[in-house]
């Protein structure tokens, strides 16, 4: 079975990126983007702005497609990720519903955390942060 899921790649003014640091499995104690479920009914945009405001507080303008992802989970399931690029318009940052934490990172501090499996290579892979070797931000 599979499962529609999205998520958020938010750089702010200073060319951080914002994670959230999961409280609840999969990828419980883990660093990665906000993210989550598509409700049934619901568009990829709205479920990025919605997500977005559960786990961090902030409301955000969902922008193009960053990449996609597959990921296996318990029972067959595999969790079909789309990741989108977004913009903050408002709120205050404060971690809520299934982030324990949530902070910004630059791409050089990002690269040494505890993160999901697959976060740093896909966001390699797709332009987001440069190369682990060279580790220059490309926001």
């Amino acid at each position: 079975m599979r499962v529609n899921c999205v998520g958020a790649i938010i750089h702010d003014g200073s060319g951080r990126m914002l994670l959230i640091r999961r409280g609840h499995p999969p990828g419980a104690g883990l660093w990665s983007v906000p993210g989550g479920r598509v409700e049934p009914g619901e568009q990829d945009a709205e479920a990025v702005v919605r997500e977005v405001l559960e786990e961090t507080g902030l409301t955000v303008t969902a922008g193009r497609l960053a990449g996609t992802a597959d990921h296996s989970g318990p029972g067959g399931l595999v969790y079909e990720i789309r990741d989108y690029l977004a913009e903050v318009s408002g709120g205050t940052l404060a971690a809520g519903d299934d982030a324990v934490d949530a902070r910004w990172f630059t791409h050089e501090e990002l690269v040494r955390l505890p993160l999901a499996p697959g976060l740093l290579e896909a966001l390699v892979e797709w332009a987001v942060i440069g190369p682990r070797s060279g580790s220059s931000a490309t926001a």
